[in-house]
């Protein structure tokens, strides 16, 4: 994969549920994370006392990240109704190059900030609520 502009990694909302996704304007970062927690199987027996895992255990998890300035007022209110409301929505995120990652996501924190000589930002994060499906570019 060749170098990307970041301003092509793009976060979008299945707004209604049914399949219609639009993008979280006026964002200038965002980020994917994905993790997985792992399943300990270590006794007594293990070989040289060495930690072991149980293959395939586990969760897996991702996290979405992103800040920006207000920009569109479509995206900025569903946004505000899906946090304030708990709801669990399809998102994508979409990597140039690379590929798109597909699945149910809840944003589980919404931070608002402002500085007296510059713009109001806000910065969300959202965390996985089911499978995720990857489809390579």
């Amino acid at each position: 994969m060749a170098a990307q502009s970041g301003k092509n990694m793009l976060l979008k909302l299945d707004q209604t549920g049914s399949g219609s996704f639009l993008t979280v304007a006026g964002l200038r970062s965002r980020a994917l994370a994905f993790n997985a927690t792992t399943v300990d199987t270590t006794d007594q027996e293990s070989a040289g006392r060495w930690r072991e895992l149980l293959a395939g255990g586990g969760v897996k998890r991702a996290s979405v990240s992103g800040s920006g300035i207000f920009k569109d007022q479509a995206s900025d209110a569903m946004i505000r109704t899906l946090f304030f409301g708990g709801t669990i929505r399809n998102w994508q995120l979409i990597i140039p190059d690379f590929g798109t990652v597909t699945g149910l996501f809840q944003i589980v924190a919404l931070e608002f900030s402002g500085d007296h000589a510059g713009e109001v930002t806000f910065d969300l994060a959202l965390e996985s609520a089911g499978e995720l499906t990857f489809t390579a570019a």
